[in-house]
C-alpha cells in the first residue's frame, strides 16, 4: 500500500516509526514540516525533518523524544563560555548534519535533495520530502507581540497564548510531494500540532488543493488524550483558535480535508460534532514500539472499514 503522510513534531516522527514497520518503507513518503527552521550559530537547522530522519535511522533519543540518543553539549559549552548564543540547543552530534545540510544548502543544493541524501547515508528506505524548497516561516501572534516559531516555542517555552498563526514565504511544493499524494492509497495526517506543524505544510497552496481534490482517504490522528496534549501546546492552542478540545475542534483544523479521525479511548464519549468525518477509536498514546504499530494499523484500517 502506497501511503503519504504529513508529519511535523516528535508525534510525527514517533507515529512514522510505528507506520514502517507495518507498511513497506519504500512504500511510505513522509511530507516534513518546514516552518520551524531555524538558523542558528550560521548553520541551517530543520527540526522536525532532523526528528524524522533520526527516528527512521535508529538515532533518536526516545527518553527526551528530540535529537540525538547519546549526545554530549561540549560544543555549546564553549558557545556559551565564549558569549555567543546557546537559547537554541545544538548537540555536538547533531551539529554534524546541520554543518553537512548548510554547506550543502550554500552550494545550492535545494533542501529535498540534500535531504534526500542524508537519508540514504543514514539507511532509510521511506521516502522523506520537505513540504517546500522555498523559505517558509511560521509566526505566531501572541499578546506579548509577534514571534518566530522557534523564539516563541523555544527561548519563550511556548509560555504565550496565541491568537494567530501567519506563515511568512510564497511557497511551492518540493520535488516529489505532489506526485506522493497523488500516487498514495492512503493519505495520513500524523499526530501532530494542527497549526504550526501540520499548518505550515498546508499552507503551502499545492499541498492543500491535492489533499481537498483528493481520491483516497485521508485519516488524521488527534494529538490529544482526553482533551489534553501528551507534550506541547496543541491543547492550549486548540482551546483558543478552535473554541474547545473534543475530537470535533480537532477536526474542524482540516476542513474538508480529512475523511476520519484516530481518536484515544479516553475521547470516546465526546465524538458529537465530528459531522461526515468519521471516527477511530483505540489507544493512541505511542509509549512504545508496540503502541506506535497498533496505532498506525489504526490508522491504516481506515482503507478497509
Amino acid at each position: 500500500m502506497r501511503v503519504a503522510v504529513l508529519s511535523g513534531g516528535v508525534g510525527g516522527a514517533r507515529f512514522v516509526q510505528g507506520l514502517v514497520d507495518v507498511v513497506e518503507p519504500r512504500e511510505v513518503s513522509v511530507i516534513g514540516n518546514v516552518g520551524d527552521d531555524v538558523e542558528v550559530l550560521g548553520l541551517h537547522v530543520s527540526p522536525d525533518l532532523d526528528s524524522i530522519l533520526y527516528a527512521l535511522a535508529g538515532l533518536n533519543d526516545e527518553e527526551r523524544g528530540w535529537g540525538r540518543a547519546e549526545e554530549t553539549w561540549r560544543a555549546l559549552e564553549t558557545v556559551r563560555n565564549l558569549g555567543g548564543e546557546d537559547w537554541f540547543r545544538l548537540g555536538d552530534l547533531d551539529i554534524g548534519l546541520h554543518l553537512v545540510r548548510t554547506q550543502a544548502l550554500r552550494s545550492g543544493e535545494p533542501l529535498s535533495a540534500v535531504t534526500r541524501r542524508l537519508a540514504e547515508v543514514l539507511g532509510i528506505d521511506a521516502r522523506i520530502l520537505p513540504a517546500t524548497d522555498d523559505r517558509l516561516r511560521t509566526w505566531l501572534t501572541t499578546p506579548a507581540g509577534e514571534f518566530p516559531f522557534q523564539e516563541w516555542f523555544v527561548a519563550r517555552g511556548h509560555r504565550d497564548e496565541v491568537d494567530a498563526v501567519r506563515f511568512e514565504g510564497d511557497a511551492e511544493a518540493a520535488p516529489g510531494v505532489l506526485e506522493a499524494l497523488d500516487e498514495a492509497e492512503l493519505v495520513l495526517v500524523a499526530p501532530s500540532n494542527p497549526y504550526v506543524s501540520i499548518g505550515p505544510i498546508l499552507a503551502v497552496p499545492e499541498i492543500r488543493e491535492s489533499l481537498a481534490g483528493r481520491r483516497v482517504p485521508a485519516v488524521a490522528v488527534s494529538p490529544l488524550i482526553g482533551g489534553r496534549a501528551v507534550r506541547g501546546p496543541a491543547d492550549r492552542m486548540l482551546r483558543r483558535l478552535a473554541g474547545g478540545t473534543s475530537p470535533a475542534h480537532v477536526a474542524s483544523a482540516y476542513p474538508g480535508l480529512i475523511d476520519a479521525l484516530v481518536v484515544d479511548e479516553a475521547d470516546a464519549d465526546d465524538l458529537d460534532g465530528l459531522g461526515d468525518v468519521r471516527p477511530i477509536v483505540t489507544r493512541t498514546l505511542m509509549s512504545d514500539p508496540d503502541a506506535r504499530r497498533r496505532l498506525a494499523e489504526a490508522a491504516l484500517g481506515a482503507v478497509v472499514a
